[in-house]
């Protein structure tokens, strides 16, 4: 039989990415697959673009009358709602490190009979991710920080919504016009440097002729709370959360009248007890993306989708790195194990809600 795969619309509300392009659609048509694709609006490559690879348009939100062995092909959060799900999703569905919703999700997947492929889990054979939105995250997180820098010097008035661009270089020329002249440029620190996100920050920084000084393992490896932070006017943090991980930063290290006045929060989980930021409560929105901390004078932007704010470069970027493994799902050639390894941690999250 051949595989079903079924691509939903998007309700989270700006997100215009797809983890599933019209180029990829028509490669797992070749390879025998069948796609299914919720028309949507929202979504940046138009809906008769898949029509023209070879798939069936249906109408969104229709995935939960999808054949029971459709797998069901997302980005972001579901709808809340109370049925069970008796499909196997593909997506972020944030339930796996005890975040605040992850009981009602599991519990949906539990009573329903299916299960969840988590996209921010499927590891290779060395542990590591075989596709992020990581480096655009960095990049989009840094942009964010630049920003709201020279905005805050002119204004306390609210960083305004913030939309997504039609590519790289249309949001480099906002930047730009947006940085003051008379303005001193800031200071930058990347804390988690080396990896996919820190790299995108850095080349943001670089690109914008901007001092950045690069921290990773090395510089973090003793513990924090960072007295040295505050020499910096803003800071990214693109640190992987790692259980036991200590505060970079706190009221107390910053004090009451900080030099640090933007952290730009990629990694974004502060629900979590590991939380290295632990002067915001929860993440932020796109219509207004950077807000006031617990600490006077210093903002935080923590929206957790950044990349839609490029959906075309980290839509093509991150569909290019899952279509490989959508294909050896659809054939079951995974030598690498991916999917197998996704659905131990989908247990394991289930035993969680069990104790």
């Amino acid at each position: 039989m051949n595989t079903i795969f079924w691509l939903r619309a998007e309700v989270k509300i700006g997100e215009r990415r797809t983890p599933l392009t019209p180029v990829g659609a028509k490669a797992l048509i070749a390879g025998g697959s069948k796609l299914m694709v919720e028309r949507c609006a929202n979504r940046l490559f138009d809906d008769q673009d898949y029509l023209a690879a070879g798939c069936q348009l249906v109408e969104p939100g229709s995935w939960p009358t999808a054949p029971e062995q459709a797998i069901i092909v997302g980005l972001k959060e579901l709808e809340l709602q109370d049925f069970g799900l008796v499909h196997g999703h593909i997506y972020f569905a944030h339930a796996f490190k005890g975040q605040d919703e992850a009981t009602q999700i599991l519990s949906r997947f539990k009573s329903g009979g299916g299960e969840i492929l988590d996209l921010e889990f499927l590891q290779d054979d060395s542990g590591r991710r075989v596709c992020a939105f990581g480096f655009w995250a960095g990049y989009v997180g840094g942009a964010m920080a630049v920003a709201g820098y020279y905005h805050h010097v002119k204004t306390s008035a609210p960083f305004p919504a913030q939309v997504s661009y039609n590519n790289k270089a249309a949001y480099l020329k906002k930047l730009r016009s947006q940085m003051l002249a008379e303005v001193k440029p800031p200071r930058a620190l990347v804390i988690g440097a080396h990896g996919r996100s820190g790299k995108g920050a850095v080349e943001l920084f670089k690109e914008l002729g901007i001092e950045v000084i690069s921290w990773d393992i090395a510089e973090t490896k003793v513990g924090g709370p960072f007295s040295a932070i505050n020499d910096f006017d803003i800071m990214v943090n693109c640190a992987y959360l790692a259980p036991g991980t200590l505060p970079f930063v706190t009221q107390e290290s910053l004090g009451c009248a900080p030099q640090l006045s933007l952290i730009s929060d990629v990694s974004c989980d502060p629900n979590s007890a590991d939380n290295p930021i632990p002067i915001y409560q929860a993440i932020t929105k796109l219509p207004r993306p950077i807000i006031e901390s617990a600490v006077a004078g210093l903002y935080i932007q923590a929206v957790d989708h950044l990349p839609t704010v490029l959906p075309k470069e980290s839509s093509e970027d991150f569909a290019a790195q899952l279509l490989p493994h959508l294909l050896t799902l659809a054939q079951e050639t995974d030598d690498q194990a991916v999917w197998n390894k996704a659905r131990s941690f989908y247990q394991q999250a289930l035993a969680q809600l069990n104790t």
